[in-house]
C-alpha cells in the first residue's frame, strides 16, 4: 500500500467515524443529566420502615437487632457474637421482617394472584416514569373516608391535560401525615381509591400503576379494588409519602424496590423528580451525596434496635 492510497483511506475511515461521534453523543442520555436531571428537585415519597409503625392488623411489626457472627473465625469472631465498631471494626444489623407488605411498598399481583407476576418478575422498565399526582386532600378533610372517584381523574385532565400513558398515578390524600399515630393510621375510616377510578385509569388511560397514602386501596369489605387490579395482573404502591410536596403534573417517579426471588411484596422507594423551579426538595448540587455528612453523635441502638445519634 502506498502513502497515497493510505490517506485516502485515513480519510474515509475519518469521514466515517466524525457523524459516528456525532451521533453517539446526541443519543446519550448524559446530557439529559446535565441539562436537566443534575439542576432538578428531588423529594423523597417514602417512609422509612422500622418496629415502631403501622401496618396491617394481621401482622406483626419488625425487629431490628445486632446481626451477629454465623460461625467461628479464628481470632476474630465466635459463633453468635454480636459485631462491634471496637472490636471488628464494622457493625451490621439483622431485620425479622414479619411480612413483605411493610412500609411504603409495591404490591405485584402473586400478593393476591397465585397465577400472578411476583416481584421478581417486574421488567427494569418500572425505573422511571412520568408522575401523576391527583389531589383529594381537601375533600378527605371533610370526609376522612373520601375515595378518588371518576369526576376527580376528568378534574385533573381538564386542567393538565391527558393522563399519559405508561405513567404512575399517585392519590394525594395527605393521610401519610398520620403515620406517627399507628392506631388511627389503620382504623377506619379512611382514604381510598374506588373501583370504578381504577377501572378508568388502567383501562381507559393505561397507566403502569397508582399509589396512594393508607395501607389498603379501599374501605370495602373485601377490598374490591385490590382484588380487581392483582387479579388483573396490575401493581399498586402504597403506603406513599410527601406527595403535597410534588407538583400535580410534569414530574417524574424514580422507582427501587428489593428483589427476593417470587416475592409476594417490594420494599419500595419512590422519588420524584421535579422541575429545577419548583419550590420543595433538592438538588444534585445542593446534596451531591459524596460525602456523607457526619452524626452529629455516635450511633448507638435504641430500645428498638434502630441506630440513632446518641450523645
Amino acid at each position: 500500500m502506498n502513502v497515497s492510497e493510505f490517506v485516502r483511506i485515513a480519510l474515509l475511515a475519518t469521514a466515517w467515524s466524525v457523524p459516528t461521534i456525532a451521533v453517539a453523543q446526541e443519543a446519550s442520555l448524559w446530557s439529559v443529566y446535565e441539562n436537566t436531571l443534575k439542576s432538578a428537585k428531588y423529594i423523597d415519597l417514602t417512609h422509612a420502615f422500622e418496629p415502631v409503625q403501622p401496618v396491617w392488623p394481621g401482622f406483626a411489626n419488625a425487629r431490628f437487632k445486632p446481626a451477629v457472627a454465623g460461625k467461628d473465625i479464628e481470632g476474630y469472631v465466635k459463633a453468635g457474637e454480636e459485631f462491634t465498631y471496637d472490636k471488628h471494626g464494622f457493625v451490621a444489623s439483622a431485620y425479622e421482617l414479619t411480612t413483605d407488605q411493610y412500609g411504603t411498598q409495591l404490591d405485584p399481583p402473586s400478593h393476591w394472584n397465585p397465577l400472578g407476576a411476583t416481584i421478581s418478575d417486574l421488567p427494569a422498565t418500572y425505573a422511571v416514569r412520568p408522575l401523576v399526582v391527583i389531589d383529594v386532600s381537601g375533600k378527605v378533610q371533610a370526609d376522612e373516608g373520601y375515595h378518588l372517584q371518576v369526576a376527580d381523574i376528568e378534574a385533573w385532565e381538564k386542567q393538565h391535560g391527558r393522563i399519559p400513558e405508561g405513567s404512575v398515578v399517585f392519590v394525594r390524600s395527605d393521610w401519610y401525615k398520620k403515620w406517627s399515630d399507628a392506631a388511627r393510621f389503620n382504623q377506619k375510616p379512611f382514604p381510598g381509591v374506588g373501583l370504578d377510578a381504577l377501572k378508568f385509569l388502567h383501562l381507559e388511560r393505561k397507566i403502569l400503576f397508582h399509589g396512594h397514602e393508607p395501607l389498603d386501596t379501599d374501605t370495602t369489605p373485601n377490598l374490591e379494588g385490590e382484588h380487581w387490579l392483582l387479579h388483573n395482573d396490575f401493581t399498586q404502591a402504597e403506603g406513599v409519602a410527601n406527595l403535597d410536596k410534588v407538583p400535580e403534573a410534569g414530574a417524574l417517579v424514580t422507582i427501587g424496590f428489593a428483589k427476593p426471588l417470587g416475592g409476594s411484596g417490594g420494599y419500595a422507594r419512590y422519588i420524584a423528580i421535579a422541575p429545577a423551579d419548583w419550590t420543595e426538595g433538592v438538588s444534585v448540587t445542593e446534596a451531591p451525596g459524596v460525602p456523607l455528612s457526619r452524626q452529629a453523635a455516635p450511633l448507638k441502638r435504641d430500645e428498638n434496635g434502630v441506630f440513632r445519634p446518641t450523645p
